[in-house]
């Protein structure tokens, strides 16, 4: 039967005996043996984990016997090898090649401290799957790995494995997103020999989409996504979004239908809309349709009618229905916005676009373009406000994600940790040891905007004059003839036809298109690489989901 005092007879440290103790019947070798394990243990040093010493030295008790805080002996001798983190890049070195490479290389390079580090990064993510390293692909972490190895900011001890010098991102982003700026913390060897100029050495090494803007010494404790105290995102769409779907598409046709069937109200009236009151418009082709979309512009009261939409995001709410693998009931699905900003309509080349700036806590993944989806759909078709709060309820609905071609993350913001170091460093000279400055993204504003210009705003305007992304997609929205988006009427409430239960199989639900996942299209045609395939459903892990958030 277990007794407790069991479990804490099976955890106590084994008792000290004299070395020269020895059961009855034991042999002399026997007991040279022993000896020779009871003496303390050489001590080794170790080429792959060396930082800058932080830790006090240890006491004389804590050494004598050497022995750990269980009151085990610390001897490494006859414990198994380490087999955690399975998920690490590993094999860039041959371990049966080991000792001969040694051989021929001679005395190993000399040891260089690491010190906690966070570099201030900026990259436009077209050609690569995401900012996390993942084996066999190009990301943005691999290809800025592979570059602090070959600047000396890391050693080759470590090359084969970013776990050892604890990589950490302060936002994930989604294959071919950009960043103007996002921030990563690993142990670094900052003091490289011979380098006069630590970021322009590693500039050097990275290809002009990926950029270091700065590099901070913080603390040890430092952890890139948990310091982060919110994001900033920004979503760039063209205004020809908000034009009303198509009289005689397959959306318009059911939404009418609906419409009518509700009380009380006024079904919207797409044919009377200025942009599809013109003569054949109806029967007209897309690529028509697409020439005089990119010379439309917004009215004033469109854009008054945005930004009080937009406000119905401000705050603490449930997220559910804006992300994917999430129950109603998950306390995670709580996030709070601080702000959203609309900025004013501004014309590149033909056409006219809107930016809205996000400004939020955390945010989970297709949080932002599910947001901008039910906030650009809602408008075009009429929809009240109200639509916002009833997403936020147990209900769950299909809600489309926006094409990732606008989205851009702007940078991520250590208000908390910034204090923190400032009251340390009060009595402390810039020059001292531990002082740590803070992390400020603005004072690169200018190399970052000339980036961004460059880099991110003319690469997504010329993809979207030469493929019609924006049209593409909000066309796969009017084809559409299903229940799923019945949520957007006249009323702003979602009925019963358009709520997804659990494990139920619906009739013509809605498919999304990998193709409005992509950032860039490389056939002149505009037709994507990749085919027009239904998302599949993935189910995702809560260790998965939080992984991916930004």
């Amino acid at each position: 039967m277990y007794q407790p005092h069991d479990l804490e007879q099976s955890h106590s440290p084994p008792e000290k005996r004299p070395i020269t103790e020895v059961q009855a019947g034991t042999s002399e070798p026997f007991k040279r043996a022993k000896v020779e394990f009871e003496e303390p243990e050489k001590k080794i040093h170790s080429t792959e984990h060396e930082e800058e010493p932080s830790d006090p030295p240890e006491s004389a008790d804590t050494k004598q016997g050497k022995r750990d805080a269980a009151g085990w002996p610390k001897s490494r001798q006859g414990k198994a090898k380490d087999t955690k983190n399975k998920g690490r890049r590993r094999g860039t070195r041959d371990p049966g090649a080991q000792g001969k490479e040694d051989e021929d290389q001679g005395p190993k390079t000399p040891r260089l401290p690491k010190k906690q580090s966070a570099l201030l990064i900026g990259f436009c993510g077209t050609g690569c799957n995401g900012m996390q390293i993942q084996p066999d692909v190009r990301t943005i972490e691999g290809v800025l790995f592979d570059a602090l190895v070959r600047a000396g900011a890391v050693s080759k001890d470590n090359a084969d494995d970013p776990v050892k010098v604890s990589l950490g991102r302060a936002a994930r982003t989604d294959a071919g997103v950009h960043a103007a700026g996002n921030l990563v913390s690993m142990k670094l060897i900052t003091a490289i020999p011979g380098v006069e100029d630590f970021v322009a050495r590693i500039n050097e090494e990275l290809p002009p989409e990926i950029r270091v803007w700065g590099s901070v010494r913080v603390q040890n404790s430092f952890n890139a996504r948990m310091s982060c105290d919110s994001r900033k995102y920004t979503y760039f769409f063209p205004t020809y979004l908000l034009i009303p779907p198509k009289p005689g598409t397959a959306f318009q046709r059911v939404h009418e239908q609906y419409a009518e069937s509700m009380q009380g109200v006024d079904p919207l009236d797409a044919s009377a809309h200025p942009f599809w009151s013109v003569t054949d418009s109806h029967s007209s082709s897309s690529t028509d349709d697409l020439m005089r979309k990119r010379s439309w512009r917004i009215s004033a009261e469109q854009i008054e009618v945005i930004r009080q939409t937009a406000k119905k995001f401000e705050g603490t709410h449930n997220f559910h229905n804006f992300t994917v693998g999430r129950e109603f009931g998950d306390r995670s699905n709580q996030r709070h916005m601080w702000k959203l900003e609309i900025s004013d309509p501004a014309v590149y080349g033909d056409t006219e676009w809107i930016s809205i700036l996000f400004h939020g806590q955390s945010f989970m993944l297709h949080q932002v373009r599910k947001m901008m989806s039910a906030l650009v759909l809602s408008c075009r078709t009429g929809t009240p406000s109200q639509v916002i709060d009833e997403l936020y309820g147990p209900r769950m609905v299909m809600v489309p994600k926006m094409p990732a071609l606008g989205l851009l993350l702007e940078y991520p913001i250590f208000d908390s940790y910034n204090r923190k170091v400032a009251s340390l460093n009060e009595k402390l000279e810039p020059s001292h040891a531990e002082y740590r400055p803070e992390i400020n993204f603005e004072q690169y504003r200018d190399s970052i905007d000339a980036f961004k210009q460059t880099f991110i705003y003319d690469n997504m305007r010329a993809i979207e004059d030469r493929d019609g992304v924006f049209d593409a997609w909000v066309r796969s929205i009017d084809t559409y003839g299903g229940n799923d988006l019945l949520y957007l009427n006249p009323k702003g409430i979602i009925p019963a036809a358009a709520v997804i239960k659990k494990g139920e199989k619906r009739d013509n639900p809605f498919k999304e298109k990998r193709r409005f996942d992509l950032t860039s299209f490389p056939d002149k045609q505009g037709t994507p690489t990749v085919e027009d395939e239904e998302e599949a459903e993935r189910t995702l892990n809560k260790s998965c989901l939080e992984d991916m958030e930004g």
